[in-house]
């Protein structure tokens, strides 16, 4: 991109420049460090020219916004012609309150939902089993059965808003429900837009709410994709997350590393049952972290899409672009929020939330200020929003496309983040790919030595996180922080039991038989899910169904 008698003078000038003023400044005032680096330990230069991107190929590297390879975003107007969803994640207690929330949030402006469900919910156990004691309803809400459901949504058309649920090892069954729902409520299947997360690898690496063993939790993921295929096509059947990852201590590369690394056998395990790439990869969506170091954040998203263009191309032969698309949702960064001086989680928070709109995001939640203390109440959750719409339309950085494109230390930092994630990636081939990293302890015990290194320079004081180990002031303890009233567990006990009084149990007898038929052969299990919850079968009685045809993973200890 560069003429080559250019860059040889302005080598001779920074030449020049290092050995005269810089040199003089630096005997003068020194730096505040020998060594400059990324939250991911990317060594940063003082300057940036035209030298450190001569090899790059417009192209190639970069392309036109919505043209191949993407690295300056899927769509060719960006948010000059459709802002992000706004979509803040919510829930807790039973379904009634999440649900005047959900109602209070769309007032306020949101644009999409995202379901949170409570511990139970997640590993498939219902809100009277024993080992649900104590954490009904506590970090999301709780949902045992499509009545359930229906109290959830009451008020809420779904074909008229897109909804996102972080669930799991049951993710093929809460999507049964939601399309169970969407026919009472006269809705058709194919106009539901939404995601389910279904992204059981990372749970076995940093997560921990699986159920039962990657076979056949990779044979779910399968027949999930399959059936949305063929009766959803406007819903994202599989959600794959680096943010969890992050969470648990890895840096931004492997964050992205690591994802595609799941992504890819995704892939794979879909191909081998046989489907088409360009059938189900359209729908195929990601989720990504957005951590305080705005500059490299931008740039690891702009990898990740170059990145993921050229795998669904080159590796798997995928011909629509649609299906060389990387699209994601951000949530900016939990594990960044502090407990001392909440009210600083509101400026990191915007940096991050900046990073992600710069970084091209689809979908953006922002975290509320008291998240390292509690669950956010309705004036937080408010003032979280409100950033992204400030953002949205006050700044300016959403008028024109990648607007960082062609900064020397952006176009740097991304080709630098894409060659590490291509050796990651490499190297987990190497080792007979994502799942059998997983089961080696390779990906765990990279993030836990990152997340080591991370911890000692915190507290070090080497990384200054501000209020926690610089600028700490005396504080008062926190008030008015949202607390789930424990009469929500009895309640939802006692929903469950006037449940089973009503219902038809023969018929959910004979439609959690024809669950057990279907996971002990090869017929696709959604369908069967779809009768069973919509004879109302609690989440627990399928999943105890399932159980016993597939067995519980066991988690071994990595060291």
């Amino acid at each position: 991109m560069f003429d080559r008698d250019a860059l040889r003078n302005l080598e001779q000038q920074k030449d020049e420049w290092e050995r005269g003023p810089v040199a003089k400044t630096l005997e003068q005032f020194g730096e505040r460090s020998e060594e400059f680096r990324t939250t991911s330990e990317l060594p940063v230069e003082r300057l940036y020219t035209p030298l450190e991107v001569a090899e790059a190929d417009y192209q190639r590297d970069l392309g036109l916004p919505g043209e191949y390879p993407f690295t300056r975003g899927i769509q060719p107007t960006m948010y000059r012609g459709r802002l992000w969803t706004m979509r803040q994640y919510a829930g807790f207690g039973n379904a009634e309150e999440s649900n005047r929330r959900y109602k209070y949030l769309l007032e306020q402006g949101q644009t999409g939902l995202s379901v949170a469900f409570d511990l139970p919910t997640q590993i498939g156990y219902d809100s009277d089993h024993s080992l649900s004691q104590g954490e009904v309803g506590k970090v999301g809400v709780a949902i045992d059965s499509l009545a359930d459901m229906e109290l959830l949504f009451d008020g809420i058309p779904l074909d008229q808003v897109s909804t996102s649920m972080t669930i799991n090892a049951p993710a093929a069954i809460l999507l049964a429900m939601y399309a169970a729902l969407a026919r009472k409520q006269g809705v058709a299947l194919d106009r539901l837009r939404g995601t389910i997360q279904n992204d059981i690898l990372k749970e076995y690496v940093a997560r921990g709410t699986y159920i039962f063993p990657p076979r056949p939790s990779m044979r779910l993921v399968s027949d999930t994709f399959a059936f949305c295929a063929e009766q959803l096509p406007n819903w994202n059947s599989i959600s794959i997350s680096g943010y969890h990852m992050r969470e648990a201590g890895c840096n931004a590369v492997q964050e992205v590393a690591f994802t595609l690394a799941n992504a890819i056998a995704y892939v794979q395990a879909a191909l081998d049952a046989g489907l088409d790439v360009d059938t189900f990869a359209p729908r195929l969506s990601f989720f990504f972290d957005a951590h305080n170091d705005v500059l490299e954040e931008v740039s690891k998203f702009r990898a990740a899409r170059k990145l993921w263009a050229r795998i669904m191309k080159e590796r798997f032969g995928a011909k629509k672009a649609r299906s060389q698309m990387l699209r994601f949702h951000t949530q900016t960064a939990g594990s960044a929020l502090t407990a001392q001086q909440p009210d600083n989680n509101v400026v990191r928070v915007t940096l991050q939330a900046l990073a992600a709109v710069l970084g091209g995001t689809q979908s953006l939640h922002t975290n509320s200020r008291e998240e390292a203390l509690a669950l956010p109440t309705e004036d937080s959750v408010r003032l979280a929003l409100r950033t992204q719409q400030v953002i949205a339309h006050e700044s300016g950085v959403v008028n024109t496309v990648d607007p960082l494109a062609g900064s020397y230390y952006v176009e740097a930092l991304t080709r630098e983040i894409e060659d590490r994630v291509n050796a990651y990636i490499e190297k987990i081939d190497e080792l007979g790919g994502a799942a059998r990293a997983i089961e080696q302890g390779y990906i765990q015990r990279e993030i836990q030595e990152s997340a080591y290194t991370h911890q000692k320079d915190v507290e070090s004081g080497e990384r200054v996180v501000v209020g926690l180990n610089k600028y700490r002031i005396a504080e008062e303890p926190p008030t008015n922080l949202l607390r789930v009233d424990p009469v929500v567990e009895r309640q939802e006990r006692e929903k469950l039991v006037q449940l089973r009084a009503r219902r038809d149990n023969a018929r959910v007898t004979e439609t959690l038989e024809g669950v057990r038929r279907a996971a002990a052969g090869r017929e696709n299990l959604v369908p069967r899910l779809l009768e069973a919850v919509d004879a109302y079968a609690t989440l627990g009685e399928i999943c105890d169904v399932l159980r016993g045809e597939f067995g519980v993973h066991q988690a071994s200890v990595v060291f």
